[in-house]
């Protein structure tokens, strides 16, 4: 059985009280019911941590070192200005997806530069709550696919 974890930065556990217009109106819960929902579908063990600080996210991202098979990240806005968590990513070796429910490219122009996307896999964004899904089938391929 596949392990990922889904890491999740600032701000992101106010999912449905903070501008619906970008993020929607469904809540972290909901958002950690359809991940939980989709990996049982899949048969993928998967761990869902939340962290508003930089330097918890980077403990996240060392300690999966040891236990996941692969990373889904929204490091919200960590991913425009974090080198340290850009630099944990780039140790883990493994597969990452990197995912922002927003379009990042209709955002503010310094939303349109993520530090972290030049060592992850994979970029989803602006499919809103859904991209977590698509993140988790995808995670779900390559870690398939690898272990041919």
């Amino acid at each position: 059985m596949s392990k990922i974890i889904i890491i999740n930065g600032p701000n992101l556990n106010l999912l449905g009280e903070r501008e619906q217009t970008q993020y929607g109106s469904k809540d972290y819960k909901y958002l950690q019911k359809i991940c939980f929902n989709r990996a049982k579908d899949l048969d993928i063990e998967i761990d869902i941590k939340q962290s508003n600080v930089e330097g918890e996210i980077v403990n996240i991202i060392q300690d999966a070192r040891k236990s996941q098979d692969g990373i889904i990240i929204n490091a919200a806005g960590y991913s425009h200005t974090s080198v340290a968590i850009r630099d944990a990513l780039s140790i883990f070796k493994k597969p990452i997806i990197e995912i922002h429910i927003s379009n990042i490219y209709k955002r503010e122009d310094f939303r349109h530069k993520s530090l972290i996307s030049a060592v992850v896999t994979g970029i989803i964004c602006g499919l809103g709550i859904n991209g977590y899904i698509l993140a988790i089938n995808s995670m779900h391929e390559i870690l398939k696919n690898e272990n041919k």
